[in-house]
């Protein structure tokens, strides 16, 4: 339960006739900001808790420890903060976070399956204070992890960085992916490694997803960054060079088609008038 006294987002709020409140969105039509406002401040406020979050979460994913008792404690932590789980009852889904686990490359609904040693997991933390969202992940290690996944863990963190890298105002967004592939398409001890064009990155701010889109994959999609512009970087990795997923019947649930493992990190990175700033580092 979510006390009444929490502000929640549009999608979480009802009318008598069941209906959507309506979206009150600071944001102009480009998903740009005003630097050095309120906007700004609560934008770099909810970041910061939204990392507060990500690393206690992160705490959490030890052997033995069920998805749902990560959630339920996460939920517990966020409200705790004044604040609301974004991804409950976005869009239907059902919990306070999201749990991908292994060959699960994104939005995987907590259960009851205990962590096993060796599993590696992504936790999805989105927040909602003060009429702006935070959005970070991390992929964890769950005690003895063997060597390739390892790998992935940190190849993926590299491609993070080295997308965060490619940032700046008046840089195309097409070379986010540029960069990222710089990283996973050299081998790393006779593996190969690729990255999921199912998934990409997004603005952020009173809105939950919205415009600019940020492709992981290789792309020509026109486009430059703007002062002003927040946005998420995530790119799901996936051991092998196999990038398809497939949806569970659940319709969230995204995994490798072939079950190899999957690892993704994401940060919320804000383009100011001289560079770029990562809010969730």
């Amino acid at each position: 339960m979510v006390p009444n006294h929490i502000n929640r987002p549009p999608y979480a709020i009802r009318d008598s006739s069941g209906r959507e409140a309506a979206q009150d969105d600071a944001e102009d039509v480009d998903g740009k900001f005003p630097l050095g406002g309120e906007a700004e401040r609560k934008l770099r406020s909810v970041a910061s808790l939204a990392k507060t979050v990500r690393e206690y979460a992160g705490s959490l994913a030890k052997v033995g420890t069920t998805t749902n008792a990560i959630d339920a404690a996460v939920h517990d932590f966020i409200i705790s903060r004044g604040a609301y789980p974004s991804p409950l009852m976005y869009n239907g889904f059902p919990k306070s976070c999201c749990t991908s686990v292994n060959n699960i490359i994104t939005h995987g609904i907590p259960d009851d399956r205990p962590l096993e040693d060796g599993d590696i997991i992504n936790i999805d933390i989105t927040v909602f204070l003060n009429g702006y969202h935070g959005d970070t992940s991390q992929t964890w290690l769950v005690g003895d992890v063997d060597l390739p996944g390892r790998l992935l863990c940190g190849i993926t963190n590299n491609a993070l960085e080295a997308g965060i890298a490619a940032c700046g105002p008046g840089q195309p967004f097409k070379n986010i992916a540029r960069a990222i592939h710089t990283i996973i398409e050299p081998q790393y001890h006779g593996m190969d490694f690729c990255v999921s064009p199912a998934f990409s990155g997004h603005g952020i701010g009173s809105a939950f997803h919205r415009q600019p889109w940020v492709l992981h994959h290789l792309n020509d999609e026109p486009g430059v960054m703007l002062p002003g512009h927040c946005f998420t970087i995530e790119p799901a990795i996936i051991q092998g060079n196999h990038p398809t997923s497939w949806i569970f019947p659940d319709g969230w649930t995204a995994s490798t088609e072939n079950c190899a493992r999957s690892a993704q990190a994401e940060h919320m990175v804000l383009i100011t008038n001289d560079g770029a700033e990562v809010l969730t580092r």
